[in-house]
């Protein structure tokens, strides 16, 4: 059972896989395109190893319920990703629990992995805004929408709720899946609310779980194949040196010590003495071992890949606001970059070493570093030019083009045998030559960036949205890649109503999974 936490991770428990390994996986498998089992790209619902577009609308007006929210699948093939074969999914689609009401935000967060390791991955639906019987307003819930040989579809879909409900928590406020251990044939499912960490592991035989408000249907949630994941060791993370507790914000997850499983981080913002700082928590999977967590400068926002090409995943951290203390803290934002190692996300020299931080007045960025930029919105890193090094894709939602402000703009700087670079970098905006649309007010395009290979090229393509575009539809930019990096000539633009989902201050592409 899950006992209460207090709102600081540093007095959380948390998960730390120990004990001996009970079975050996599979290097690879059908629901992780070309990846491993600790790959953190994990997003091909019908198995045919191409990778689907999973897209949240949580501004989504459903039924005549504002703000009910709703997302969109795109599946992707040899073309990539259309606006053909979408799908939409919300609480009023025919066999999801529940229905759709005021303010229930269904697609605020999403993730994708294969929890019931069947070989094909399934779509996490985080609803923090959802009301529960009996409980009382935003205690949240998430909907799991299963993988299948056609895709998603309502049916057969699932309910999760936190066994510590209570009004406010936000359950689902930030989701991640990942192969965190060999105990289990699928991948374990981590989820955030206002309370601290949670993680759940799939079971064939449904858990008893109170019912939901499912508004004018009035049902029940029924039983939950889900349970919380148990093990031997919980550490809270305040012992770590001199660490702050954070106010949990977001969740990424990488194999940092390749050493075959996933790797947990938990970001978010500092509180005590010096609040609003971001610092993450990094928990190191093993079966053999009970490792303590590592805590590293750097969040809320948080993102994984393998930048200098060396087999270990490095943590990337954004920090889009922080005060400004004259110091290495700019009110533009900056990101900073850990390189993984035998000892995870530390540097080369050991845990707790500095990362290599850049913000726009580092050399070769282009930009210069202004109060409410926003640098580090949002992050991705993937390889758009297949060289072996992954990039990163770097939003500033806040980002003033000319005088136009908070029209937003995202870079992409390039990975390299010795790291991140700025040799090549790549600065866009809505009024870059090439780029669909205008740069307009509040647009906060970069508020979302996303690689993917939907064609299955090997050349990772970017994916931007602006949630605020035409006054908070909200669009998603689609840019190619090729031997030169992302492209953008060709570039195209979509929003829900081109899914066929509601659109009118829908938010479209105010989350989109990574």
């Amino acid at each position: 059972m899950h006992k209460k936490r207090s709102a600081a991770v540093a007095a959380a428990s948390f998960l730390l896989i120990s004990g001996a390994a009970m079975a050996t996986a599979p290097a690879s498998y059908a629901g992780a395109p070309g990846g491993t089992r600790a790959s953190d790209r994990n997003r091909d619902f019908n198995g045919d190893g191409y990778e689907d577009v999973l897209i949240g609308v949580p501004g989504a007006t459903v039924g005549g319920r504002s703000g009910a929210g709703a997302v969109t699948v795109q599946y992707g093939g040899p073309k990539g990703v259309t606006t053909g074969s979408a799908r939409v999914f919300s609480q009023n689609t025919t066999g999801v629990p529940g229905a759709a009401e005021t303010g229930d935000a269904f697609g605020k967060a999403v993730a994708t992995g294969d929890l019931d390791g069947d070989g094909y991955d399934d779509a996490v639906i985080g609803i923090p805004g959802e009301d529960l019987t009996g409980i009382g307003t935003d205690a949240g819930g998430i909907t799991v929408l299963w993988g299948s040989p056609n895709g998603l579809s309502g049916a057969n879909s699932d309910w999760l709720q936190s066994d510590d409900a209570a009004a406010g928590n936000r359950f689902g406020s930030a989701l991640a899946a990942g192969y965190f251990t060999t105990y289990v044939p699928g991948d374990l499912l981590a989820v955030l609310d206002k309370v601290g960490l949670s993680v759940y592991q799939y079971e064939a035989a449904p858990q008893p779980t109170a019912s939901k408000d499912a508004g004018a249907s009035g049902g029940e949630a029924g039983a939950s194949p889900f349970k919380p994941f148990e093990n031997k060791t919980r550490t809270p993370l305040g012992a770590q040196d001199e660490a702050p507790g954070i106010t949990p914000k977001s969740l990424t997850t990488g194999d940092y010590d390749y050493n075959g499983l996933a790797d947990l981080v938990v970001s978010g913002l500092s509180e005590g003495a010096e609040p609003g700082y971001g610092w993450s928590y990094v928990i190191l999977s093993s079966d053999n071992d009970s490792l303590p967590p590592i805590a590293v400068r750097g969040g809320p926002v948080v993102a994984s890949g393998d930048v200098n090409g060396d087999g270990f995943d490095d943590l990337v951290t954004g920090e889009p606001h922080s005060p400004d203390d004259g110091g290495e803290s700019t009110t533009g934002g900056m990101v900073g970059v850990y390189y993984g190692s035998p000892d995870g996300p530390a540097g080369h020299e050991g845990p707790g070493t500095p990362p290599v931080w850049w913000n726009q007045d580092s050399a070769g960025v282009p930009g210069v570093v202004e109060r409410g930029d926003g640098f580090g919105t949002d992050l991705s890193v993937g390889d758009t030019n297949r060289d072996g090094y992954a990039d990163v894709a770097i939003g500033a939602a806040g980002e003033d083009i000319g005088s136009v402000a908070d029209a937003g703009a995202v870079w992409v700087l390039r990975g390299s045998a010795e790291g991140l670079t700025a040799s090549g970098a790549l600065a866009v905006n809505q009024n870059t030559s090439y780029v669909p649309g205008t740069a307009e007010k509040s647009d906060k395009f970069g508020g979302q960036v996303s690689f993917t290979d939907p064609n299955d090229d090997g050349y990772d393509g970017l994916l931007a949205s602006a949630p605020g575009e035409n006054t908070n539809d909200g669009v998603v930019w689609v840019f190619s890649a090729g031997s030169s990096g992302i492209k953008l000539p060709g570039s195209w633009t979509y929003g829900g109503g081109s899914l066929g989902a509601p659109y009118l201050d829908a938010r479209f592409g105010e989350a989109i999974d990574d």
